[in-house]
Order: structure tokens, then C-alpha cells, then sequence
């Protein structure tokens, strides 16, 4: 009764822009591989993106997405072919849609004929997946993978599981579906029950998740007794 229900189908990449979480984490054989973004990347204090990348290349041989960050197509696709060729391990992270909200499709069918692996990132709607389900020539020679941000989607009030359980169902079975941006544990093992193949984790996240998974609740309340007596005597607390 105690006992949380555990799974180890699903593929956990680790999100971050930290090159020393990274060396870490690539010891770790819990991470599958990696994931990065240009907010991530700012905040990490990067400067050099092609530095960066080929540091993260010469650390893992795992997949790692790597995300273009022009918003002219033509300069996406530009950037995407030279990411790209910097591994056969890299998938190059396409937005669905530019900032004026025109679609990626014609330029992730591009990428897919030059063979390009791919990773279709800001994916929020059933409608986005239905047009990558319908005008993508996503066949199961190609390695793509679809970002479904479930934690951007449970920020709105929308239950992510049951959301994303349906866009499993819409995408053909050799896409890979990856859960983005979890909020917390529970969010590994609602991904699995909904098909997802993959969900991206931050490396506190990661730390969390080894901790805890399977843990008796019994003895996590017992803890959670004490933390809360210690921290209590500790204040010097008095009533």
C-alpha cells in the first residue's frame, strides 16, 4: 500500500545548458540523452552556441537536440543543415511555427529529405499534430521526434496526461512523443501511461526522481515527522 507504482519504459533527457551537469549526467545510465534550448543556453550564461554544442558532442554520444534560433525560415534552415553536421547523434530542433505564427512544415519537409533528424519543438495543440500527422513526410525511415510541452499545457488547467495520451494516438508509432518541460516527478510516470517515449528532465528533477521512485510512503511520512520536529527545535521555536 505503501509502495508508488514504478516504471523504466520511458527514456529520460536530461535538459540543461550546465557542460559539468552534462559530464555528470552522461555517467548516469539512467539519462538517455540530452536536451537543450536558447533560453536554457541564456540562462547558463552561454555566449558561443557553436562552442558549446561541439563541447557537449566531445562529452556524450548519446542524442542530443540542439535548437536553431533564427525565425527567417531560410536562416533556420541554414542553421539546421550545420547543426546537424556536427554528429550523427544530433537532432536539430525545429519550432513548429516561427514567431508570426506562419508554419515550420515546408522546412521540416526539407530537413526530412536531406535526411536531417529532427526534433519538432513548441508543440502545444491537436491541431499542430494533425498538420505534422498530415503535410509531414515523416516516414519510419526517418528519426523525428515531436516536443509536447505537458508541463506549459498543466500550466493552463488542461490535464496534459489525457491530452497527450490522445496525440500518441494520432502519431504514427514510429515518431518518438516526448513530454517537455515536467513540473515535477509525477509528471515520468504520467508520460509513460500516456505512450510518451521520452520526457526531458531537469538534473534536480533527475536527482529527485532516483531518490524517491518506489519509496514506502510510510516511512516517507515518518521523515517527513521528523524534518518537521528537527526544524522546529532548531528555530528554538516557543509558544
Amino acid at each position: 500500500m505503501g509502495e508508488a507504482r514504478f516504471y523504466s519504459m520511458i527514456k529520460i533527457f536530461a535538459d540543461t545548458g550546465d557542460i559539468e551537469e552534462i559530464k555528470k549526467l552522461n555517467q548516469n545510465p539512467l539519462v538517455a540523452g540530452f536536451t537543450t534550448n536558447p533560453t536554457i543556453m541564456y540562462k547558463a550564461g552561454i555566449t558561443d552556441y557553436e562552442r558549446f554544442c561541439r563541447e557537449v558532442l566531445d562529452i556524450t554520444d548519446k542524442p542530443v537536440s540542439f535548437e536553431v534560433f533564427a525565425d527567417d525560415f531560410d536562416e533556420m534552415e541554414r542553421q539546421a543543415r550545420i547543426i546537424s553536421s556536427w554528429g550523427e547523434n544530433v537532432y536539430v530542433k525545429i519550432p513548429i511555427t516561427n514567431t508570426k505564427g506562419e508554419s515550420s512544415i515546408e522546412l521540416i519537409n526539407k530537413l526530412l529529405l536531406a535526411n536531417i533528424k529532427l526534433n519538432i519543438t513548441a508543440v502545444f495543440t491537436l491541431e499542430q499534430v494533425r498538420e505534422i500527422v498530415v503535410k509531414a513526410l515523416i516516414t519510419d525511415k526517418k528519426k523525428v521526434i515531436v516536443s509536447v510541452f505537458g508541463g506549459r499545457i498543466a500550466d493552463t488547467g488542461v490535464d496534459p496526461t489525457i491530452y497527450i495520451k490522445r496525440i500518441r494516438s494520432i502519431l504514427p508509432r514510429w515518431v518518438e512523443l516526448l513530454w517537455a518541460s515536467p513540473r515535477e516527478v509525477l509528471n515520468i510516470y504520467q508520460a509513460d501511461w500516456a505512450g510518451c517515449n521520452i520526457i526531458t528532465c531537469t538534473p534536480d528533477l533527475i536527482e529527485k526522481y532516483e531518490k524517491l521512485k518506489g519509496k514506502d510512503l510510510t516511512e516517507y511520512s515518518l521523515e517527513t515527522v521528523r524534518m518537521f520536529f528537527r526544524d522546529g527545535k532548531e528555530a528554538g521555536f516557543k509558544i
